[in-house]
């Protein structure tokens, strides 16, 4: 059983370097938003969902110590780089939607899921300790930058 069927992708050199100057720019506001002092981020990476494309349900900050970085991810980051349709066409994608499992501070309350339909130069954040999942994807691919500010 696989938790993940995605791709990692390679990308230029100039497109990684304004990849990561935006990510690098945009830091302050998400202090801002979190209330948070960030130190870093671990680094843009492009993943790549065919065709049943999906990640199951994960939280993006865990104490591992085989990778002690991930203990560090305060806040996570995806940006899409395509739209999904309600009708694919061929090349299209649909489905691929982000789910976001807010947490209640106590026992009593349940919050309501979150789903975020990917749409091209979106940019989502939200706490690295929250769960959240991919659902598969459909027909084309769904491609993302994700990244983890520290």
């Amino acid at each position: 059983l696989y938790a993940r069927r995605a791709s990692s992708i390679d990308v230029d050199g100039t497109s990684l370097d304004a990849v990561e100057a935006t990510l690098d720019s945009g830091r302050h506001a998400v202090e801002a938003h979190y209330h948070l002092s960030l130190t870093g981020r671990e680094g843009a990476g492009f993943l790549r969902y065919g065709a049943g494309g999906f990640y199951r349900r994960h939280r993006d900050r865990s104490a591992d110590t085989a990778w002690p970085g991930v203990a560090r991810r305060q806040v996570s980051l995806i940006v899409f780089l395509n739209s999904s349709r309600a009708r694919p066409a061929p090349g299209e994608f649909g489905g691929g939607e982000l789910i976001i499992f807010p947490e209640s501070p106590d026992a009593f309350t349940t919050l309501e899921a979150i789903t975020v339909v990917p749409r091209e130069g979106t940019l989502v954040a939200f706490d690295a300790s929250t769960p959240h999942e991919v659902l598969p994807a459909r027909g084309g691919t769904r491609d993302v930058i994700v990244d983890w500010y520290y």
